[in-house]
């Protein structure tokens, strides 16, 4: 069954109140969405992210992603810059998947890393603390929020 025929019976389940939680052949279902993804997109202006994560879906067999540069200032202005970010890069570029991290909300707050299907929806997601609290330096943050969004749905190496 393809993603949105899963994501049609969660969405009648919840309707009818028997929703109880993921299933197996969902989480599948996504991590087959994004292996079969031929168009990944990147939204930022720094190159390290984009190195970061494309090092990382090597590792998971993924498609490399393509570093989509457009200012992404307008973002910060926004209450989820990460998301902001994502829903951005989809109105200005035709691709399969955005990976787009962040700020998670106000200055401070962390980071958010989220992957979104074409359609904008949230296949998988991380948050990360403000940097003074983890002390990485940004390649090994990005690397560490990419690979818990893989796993957090079943991606092994």
């Amino acid at each position: 069954m393809e993603l949105e025929n899963f994501i049609k019976n969660a969405y009648m389940e919840s309707l009818d109140g028997n929703r109880r939680g993921d299933k197996l052949d969902e989480l599948e279902a996504i991590r087959k969405y994004i292996q079969s993804a031929k168009k990944i997109v990147v939204p930022n202006w720094n190159q390290v992210k984009v190195n970061a994560i494309n090092e990382v879906l090597k590792e998971y067999n993924i498609a490399k992603a393509e570093h989509f540069q457009f200012h992404t200032n307008s973002s910060d202005l926004s209450r989820i810059p990460a998301l902001f970010k994502a829903h951005l890069a989809l109105d200005l570029c035709e691709c399969d998947l955005v990976i787009a991290r962040g700020r998670l909300g106000v200055p401070g707050s962390g980071s958010l890393m989220v992957i979104l299907d074409f359609k904008g929806r949230i296949l998988t997601g991380t948050v990360s603390p403000s940097h003074l609290v983890h002390g990485k330096d940004l390649n090994e943050a990005v690397k560490d929020e990419i690979i818990d969004c893989l796993e957090r749905i079943g991606f092994t190496k």
